[in-house]
């Protein structure tokens, strides 16, 4: 019987970074490995994110934003929490009870690309790339038992 892990992505507003990561390992991560997302304060999709997420063959159009304050309190458990953000937002997120793998990794947030529209969706094509490079490294570490086995934060730092 193989073992499901299940991860939760978090970061500022659930619209850009922790979407592409979750829709990401849903894609990729195979049975094992089922993800969701959640922001610390819930906002709109970026609709830029959208865009470069369908380039890539992935449709999260109708995804919705979630606040991870809710699954905390619905006593949501998770082998893996994973920040999407930077650090100072990241210090903001609840542990959430149980044996879990805090990760952090922080990418630029496409909500705050300035210029011409070509160049922001160049700025998100290049964020939504780092993600996918990152969770297939995840996917790729996490078939490790002794992977699941430590708590301890690792922070990655994406620029």
């Amino acid at each position: 019987m193989m073992i499901q892990h299940n991860v939760l992505f978090v970061c500022v507003h659930n619209s850009a970074r922790s979407q592409m990561a979750e829709a990401f390992l849903n894609k990729f991560g195979g049975e094992s490995l089922q993800a969701e997302s959640a922001g610390l304060e819930p906002g709109k999709l970026n609709a830029n994110v959208v865009k470069v997420m369908a380039e890539a063959g992935i449709y999260i159009s109708k995804n919705g934003t979630q606040s991870v304050f809710e699954l905390f309190k619905r006593g949501k458990r998770y082998n893996a929490v994973i920040t999407v953000c930077d650090g100072a937002s990241a210090e903001s997120c609840p542990i959430f009870p149980g044996v879990v793998k805090r990760l952090g990794w922080s990418f630029a947030d496409p909500s705050g690309f300035t210029g011409t529209q070509e160049e922001i969706l160049e700025q998100t094509r290049k964020v939504r790339d780092e993600i996918k490079l990152a969770v297939l490294d995840f996917i790729g570490e996490s078939k490790e038992v002794k992977f699941w086995a430590t708590q301890n934060t690792n922070e990655k730092i994406h620029s």
